[in-house]
């Protein structure tokens, strides 16, 4: 299973939204449209804006209003991955240089900024304030989990709840925004509940699948070097249970790790593997994962079956079933 099917059916649309990024990145300022275009052209598939106009769709929808949200939504996404960046120190993403390692930390904040300002513009130009409730909660909802998670970075007492507090907030939040978007152009109040529950339990699996990439994944395949959770002290549910698992030396080790910041090598990072391994942690965090892609799929039993509920399944599928 991929993304494909459900590219293909909102394909039009697609092509229409990357046409409006491309304007509405444009600036006389020269240093805005050349970070905004490399970083928007970095590989990224789409899948927040696809998810709004799918959800749009399958909502009955048949104006062009899901086109200009789906652009804030890709304006959203890409100033979260610049901020990103810059707070964990990245030098690539998707195998590429980041932004900040190209040109630096102010002209990627800045420009982030900038672009979460135009997909504000974007909200107000649609001119339904449940619109701009929904993406202007989903901004704040991604900030707060930003600064939750720098209190759960190097502290090895994180817990479960703590851990999915965070992902709720960075990354579930747009997930479920860009979902919920679509029930609410067609002011269709229990259509869009049901797409921000699908939106929500997808984005929690997607986040919890991505951290146990982390520990295991092609870095080729991935887009992104593996172990960099793992060296940023970041504690990802692989991390929780293999503590909570472990046996003392465990501990000491991952507490040695992750809250007295040593030296992390190569030889650090194998261990690591091997204990999330060993203590069964990985096979949990995909079990774990697969509970929030099954409440997703049964938020669409509202639905009734089409191309697009079909190509959802298969997308929460793919999340879930990512090559480890």
């Amino acid at each position: 299973m991929t993304i494909e099917n459900l590219a293909n059916l909102v394909a039009p649309e697609l092509e229409k939204v990357n046409e409006k990024i491309i304007e509405a990145s444009g600036n006389h300022v020269e240093l805005i449209p050349t970070v905004a275009k490399y970083i928007i052209s970095g590989g990224g598939k789409r899948v927040r804006p696809m998810f709004t106009l799918a959800s749009a769709k399958m909502c009955g929808y048949q104006g062009n209003r899901h086109v200009n949200l789906a652009a804030a939504v890709e304006f959203m996404h890409t100033a979260t991955l610049l901020h990103d960046d810059v707070v964990d120190e990245s030098d690539k993403r998707r195998g590429r240089d980041t932004a900040n390692n190209i040109w630096g930390n102010k002209p990627s904040v800045l420009v982030g900024d900038y672009l979460l300002g135009k997909a504000f513009q974007m909200m107000v130009a649609d001119g339904s304030l449940e619109v701009l409730r929904i993406l202007s909660d989903a901004a704040a909802h991604i900030a707060e989990g930003e600064v939750m998670q720098l209190s759960t970075t190097n502290n090895i007492e994180t817990t479960l709840q703590q851990y999915i507090e965070v992902i709720d907030a960075k990354t579930a939040s747009l997930f479920a925004a860009a979902c919920e978007v679509g029930g609410a152009i067609v002011e269709d109040e229990a259509k869009s509940a049901a797409l921000k529950e699908f939106g929500t339990n997808f984005g929690i699996a997607f986040q919890i699948i991505d951290d146990a990439l982390d520990y295991s994944a092609n870095p080729q395949k991935f887009g992104k070097t593996i172990g960099d959770d793992f060296r940023e002290g970041k504690v990802t549910l692989p991390v929780i249970y293999a503590y909570e698992r472990g046996g003392a030396d465990d501990k000491n080790f991952w507490r040695n790790i992750i809250e007295e910041g040593a030296e992390i090598r190569e030889s650090e990072l194998n261990a690591a593997h091997k204990k999330i391994h060993d203590t069964g942690s990985f096979a949990a965090t995909i079990e774990f994962a697969k509970n929030y892609g099954d409440k997703a799929c049964k938020a669409l039993n509202k639905f009734p079956d089409s191309e697009i509920k079909t190509a959802f399944f298969e997308i929460v599928d793919f999340c879930i079933n990512r090559d480890f």
